[in-house]
């Protein structure tokens, strides 16, 4: 690499008369915490759920359709249980009723609402309803 790795500012006295280059100038912004960088980047980084061969079949079978933004806001709230220390919970969507793990961020199961409606739904520690 040829280039530096930084570039040198000429160092000058400065007066009271004198103003700073907006180039070396230090914002007047107050920066946001590195924890709270850290939450924000952990909170986008898990959202992504694994849906696993059984839940797909049912998916499939039940006729169960459920858009990417659905999908995306399922994965938010299953990772702002799993932060809650929810470990299995059931996800209520306006057509369907999932079995999540929210520990491993995979949906277990899936059915209609008819269904679920029918079952009593045991091993789990939270409930999840996504409008």
């Amino acid at each position: 690499m040829d280039r530096p790795i930084f570039s040198q500012v000429p160092l000058q006295p400065i007066t009271s008369k004198q103003t700073i280059p907006s180039s070396i100038r230090r914002s007047n912004q107050v920066q946001a915490p590195f924890s709270e960088h850290l939450n924000h980047a952990l909170s986008q980084q898990s959202t992504k759920l694994t849906i696993s061969k059984h839940a797909s079949e049912r998916l499939m079978q039940r006729g169960i359709h459920i858009d990417k933004g659905q999908w995306d806001k399922i994965g938010q709230r299953v990772s702002e249980a799993k932060n809650k220390g929810i470990s299995e919970s059931l996800v209520i969507v306006k057509n369907a009723a999932l079995i999540v793990s929210a520990k491993n961020e995979t949906v277990i199961t899936a059915m209609n609402l008819q269904e679920a409606s029918e079952q009593i739904f045991t091993n789990i520690n939270g409930a999840i309803i996504v409008n």
